[in-house]
């Protein structure tokens, strides 16, 4: 899955700027979003589908996705270096998703983001307790929703303060308003990452680990 996604993308790079991918971002045809939503949204479905025919609990087929996203995430930029040279480093800027703003980053930083996912994941499975214990807390889904709502903040915190410079919220949500959002956009190009924030949200992140470790330490 991480060789077709990487190949997807070589093809529309080679279409959209075959100069290069860099910023600031060029217009894609409609037609061309509304597939790649279709594309975006098979690759969700197959990766749940892992999940689902995997762990045994609904806690372990959430652990099972979580790995499965992680390392489809690792082995895209692998292969993306392999065949095309791409990132020149782990602090390359990437675009992750489109939707429903733009999230833009560091390639390092979703990096992170997978090894604490693999980390949890492992966590999650790797342990043949009695179910009970094998649920995640609530406390602990708390902190890992908080989480990962902290670091969506990050990914999308720049390109948002580039956006309200330029239009009032008003301006953004008014369909009428639509053209002149979009010539912004395409103007978009990130200049700082939040790591601060990034941190905070996989510093929760790594508490739920060390949570669940402890706790899987004490009953071994």
């Amino acid at each position: 899955m991480g060789l077709l996604e990487c190949v997807v993308v070589i093809y529309l790079r080679k279409i959209y700027y075959p100069e290069g991918f860099s910023f600031p971002l060029k217009i894609i045809d409609p037609d061309i979003i509304s597939i790649e939503l279709l594309r975006e949204a098979a690759t969700l479905i197959m990766l749940l589908a892992v999940g689902a025919i995997s762990g045994r609990t609904s806690t372990e087929k959430f652990g099972c996705f979580i790995y499965s996203f992680a390392v489809w995430d690792i082995f895209y930029y692998i292969f993306l270096k392999l065949l095309i040279g791409w990132p020149q480093s782990l602090l390359t800027w990437d675009i992750l998703f489109l939707l429903p703003v733009t999230w833009t980053s560091p390639v390092l930083a979703p990096l992170i983001n997978s090894i604490t996912m693999i980390l949890l994941a492992w966590l999650i499975i790797s342990f043949k307790l009695p179910s009970k214990q094998r649920v995640v807390k609530p406390v602990e889904w708390a902190l890992l929703i908080s989480g990962a709502l902290v670091v969506i903040i990050s990914y999308t915190l720049d390109y948002a303060r580039f956006m309200t410079e330029k239009h009032s919220f008003h301006e953004l949500f008014d369909p009428s308003c639509s053209t002149a959002v979009i010539d912004t956009a395409v103007n978009y190009s990130p200049v700082s990452f939040p790591w601060l924030v990034f941190f905070a949200g996989v510093l929760l992140h790594l508490t739920v680990i060390a949570m669940l470790a402890l706790r899987r330490f004490k009953k071994r």
